[in-house]
């Protein structure tokens, strides 16, 4: 880890193995300078549909069955240039098995130094989570049980969104099944 640059809090040899196994990578939530033209390109170019808008201006959109597969943020920079002003990429997600996994990680991060940003549940998806950093200050998710969308479209009402700050919480106020 010679290069990281966060100050060397990882160690140099992981302890232990990995209880993750990525079943693919699940959304990006990124930067954009205008909200309303990228959702024209995300829907009329790439063929997403929105899903839903959260109270941050996030706009989640899918394209297949998860709640979403991209995440739109507002972004305060200007599109590319700068790259200390620059559009950033929020975090990457990658889905994995079940919360008993998100658990064994949670465990795993905290005995190798790999710091934890989140883990519980945010709200649009209601998904178990654990943000992380690598070890260049990026941030990545890993996450279960995403919400899915049917054909009908039909979404979780923001009634149902239980949001928590662990995952202990959030394993003790789980969400409904169906809605």
């Amino acid at each position: 880890m010679d290069g990281d640059k966060r100050g060397g809090l990882e160690p140099k040899d992981y302890q232990g193995t990995s209880p993750i196994k990525i079943n693919k990578l699940g959304h990006l939530v990124y930067e954009v300078s205008d909200i309303d033209r990228s959702v024209k390109f995300w829907t009329e170019v790439m063929g997403c549909q929105v899903t839903e808008t959260n109270e941050s201006g996030i706009v989640f959109l899918r394209y297949g069955a998860d709640h979403h597969g991209i995440g739109l943020k507002p972004g305060k920079a200007q599109s590319r240039g700068n790259s200390a002003q620059a559009l950033q990429i929020e975090h990457i997600a990658f889905e994995i098995d079940n919360v008993d996994t998100l658990l064994a990680a949670r465990d795993y991060f905290h005995r190798n130094n790999i710091p934890i940003v989140f883990e519980g549940r945010k709200g649009a998806g209601s998904n178990y989570a654990i943000n992380f950093l690598d070890p260049d200050g990026h941030q990545f998710e890993i996450y279960c049980e995403i919400d899915q969308i049917n054909a009908s479209g039909r979404i979780r009402p923001r009634s149902q969104w239980v949001r928590a700050k662990s995952l202990d919480d959030a394993i003790a106020k789980p969400v409904p099944k169906e809605w």
